[in-house]
């Protein structure tokens, strides 16, 4: 199979590092790709966004399968637009990936079809959502509808707080047109999850558990990022636990979105507040997670291409995938500044030093090579390292051990992915 991978960060280097694996595979291509993912497949600098550019190359390179990375395509219609000109690409529709595109549809979806979520209220007025944190039970959770690159979630303690980041989304634009429209909801206290499920609209096949760290400084302080560290699997829900939580957070949305018409194809990310009462869903996304991928699919043992074809052909025939025993623990090197304005530009020195250890992966995400070919940094997040262990504290261990080998100016990371875990499941 000639296969396209559409992106250019973290996750899409773990995505074709794993689809290069495959026997099914005859020749990798990627667009736009990244320092790293050029290693593995031939680039093209097609934007992830060109969806006509990129559906014109797929038809002149007759490519058989897409794989869609990031979700902005996704939302746009770019399945739509394959399906169209008779191309085989794996990802839900324009309809289906609406459930990342807006969170007030999430929500509503949510709760037309039975799933457990915290209350909530959208609001397209700015002097209605300022009057409802006044008058909120702190604290709330304030979320812009549209996509903001993880970024677009702001916990509030207090209403001057809310008021604050209302003004900011709906009259400032921080966030652009995706917080023109937000929504309030209860924060709900628990551990947070990633699941993310295998699905051609009808079978479900779910991927190992993960956890996200999402605030960008130690002991969960600072604003969100789009994920600073990940660990595979997560003791806070047993394998036996998985298949109940699926079948309360991601079935009912997949059988409910088919009845409706708009049979839901591809990955489907459910993030997950493991409370008191159960699992809550706190969001959906329609694309592999990331960092939770560099975490994840270091474990899989299953050809990954060969299921994701079954999807993309509207027949999902595995049974069930094959696991590594052991855990998996990645963190994420981010540029000084971010999720801030950063440099980009710097060299980046001891990546070739880690990629040659045993069970030890070095992930790009924001990189790219400069005049001399040094690998340099091209984004707010540079890197995931990442390692397996025989436990999540060999995982975190071997990481940590090592991770300072690689040096970028600026460079930073958390240094306590996985602590939670850790400290109460030793």
């Amino acid at each position: 199979m000639k296969v396209l991978v559409i992106g250019s960060g973290g996750r899409e280097h773990v995505l074709a590092w794993k689809i290069a694996q495959s026997p099914l595979l005859t020749k990798l291509y990627a667009a736009p790709g990244n320092a790293g993912i050029e290693q593995l497949a031939e680039c093209h600098p097609y934007s992830a966004d060109d969806i006509q550019g990129l559906c014109e190359f797929a038809k002149n390179e007759k490519i058989d399968l897409t794989i869609v990375g990031p979700e902005s395509p996704l939302v746009a219609g770019i399945v739509d637009l394959f399906q169209k000109e008779g191309l085989k690409i794996f990802g839900p529709t324009q309809a289906a990936a609406r459930l990342e595109g807006s969170k007030a549809f999430a929500k509503d979806q949510m709760v037309r079809f039975g799933v457990p979520t915290a209350h909530y209220e959208s609001f397209s007025n700015v002097n209605e959502a300022k009057q409802y944190a006044i008058e909120a039970e702190m604290p709330v959770v304030i979320k812009a509808d549209g996509l903001a690159s993880g970024k677009g979630v702001v916990i509030c303690e207090s209403s001057h707080e809310a008021v604050k980041t209302i003004t900011q989304m709906m009259s400032e634009g921080v966030f652009g047109d995706s917080g023109r429209k937000i929504i309030i909801e209860k924060m709900l206290e628990g551990e947070e999850i990633s699941i993310l499920a295998l699905t051609d609209g009808e079978k479900i096949l779910p991927l190992a558990s993960s956890q996200d760290h999402k605030r960008v400084y130690d002991y969960d302080r600072g604003p969100n990022t789009g994920g600073m560290g990940a660990y595979s699997p997560c003791p806070q829900i047993p394998d036996e636990k998985i298949a109940e939580a699926v079948d309360l957070t991601i079935r009912p949305i997949v059988k409910g979105m088919a009845k409706e018409g708009s049979r839901y194809r591809g990955i489907l990310y459910a993030g997950l507040m493991m409370t008191k009462e159960g699992p809550f869903v706190l969001e959906y996304n329609c694309r592999f997670g990331d960092p939770e991928t560099q975490a994840v699919l270091p474990r899989l043992k299953s050809d990954l291409l060969a299921v994701m074809a079954e999807i993309a052909n509207g027949n999902l025939k595995t049974e069930r995938l094959e696991w590594d025993d052991r855990a998996c623990l990645a963190v994420v090197m981010a540029s000084g500044g971010y999720p801030g304005f950063y440099h980009k530009g710097f060299v980046i020195d001891g990546i070739e030093v880690l990629e040659k250890k045993s069970d030890f992966f070095v992930f790009h995400a924001g990189t790219a090579r400069n005049a001399e070919g040094k690998f340099v940094t091209a984004g707010g997040r540079v890197l995931a390292v990442a390692a397996l262990g025989d436990n999540l504290r060999a995982a975190h261990d071997r990481v940590y051990r090592d991770l300072s080998r690689i040096r970028f100016e600026g460079g930073f990371f958390r240094r306590d992915i996985g602590r939670r875990a850790l400290e109460v499941y030793r």
